[in-house]
């Protein structure tokens, strides 16, 4: 059996808008597409957080490899990539979705934030939008 402790989202951006478009920066420098706080009590022992991050991008020029990172309280937790092409013959604009799982998170409150990095030189990608993220903590009984 399981209890949901808390349940925190944000939708900066709850639309596709090709008109205006959001960099994405070269990596070592990042992009926040959004944070949220969630308190686990302090008899949530056997927890977990469910994580789930979208992004709507854009291709501008050649093939970029974009970067999303998920931070607890400053502390990377988990990384995926996936690749924009901007072959305006083909598919332009992208909507990625994302799934973290954080287990037995301590007792507290917790910044988690979502962020996009270009990890390819010579090429360029933007936000769009959407852009929405959730975290689920739920606690075993």
């Amino acid at each position: 059996m399981v209890r949901i402790i808390d349940y925190q989202a944000k939708q900066p951006i709850s639309k596709v808008n090709n008109n205006n478009q959001t960099p994405i920066p070269q990596s070592p420098d990042k992009i926040v597409l959004a944070s949220i706080r969630i308190t686990i009590p302090k008899n949530a022992k056997k927890n977990h957080v469910e994580l789930i991050a979208t992004a709507g991008l854009r291709g501008i020029s050649e093939t970029s490899q974009i970067l999303f990172k998920i931070f607890r309280d400053g502390k990377e937790i988990f990384r995926a990539q996936e690749g924009i092409e901007a072959d305006p013959t083909s598919e332009v604009n992208y909507i990625v979705t994302f799934q973290a799982i954080d287990k037995n998170v301590r007792k507290g409150s917790h910044r988690y934030k979502v962020t996009a990095e270009n990890i390819t030189s010579d090429t360029e990608a933007a936000i769009v939008g959407p852009i929405s993220f959730s975290g689920l903590a739920i606690k075993k009984c």
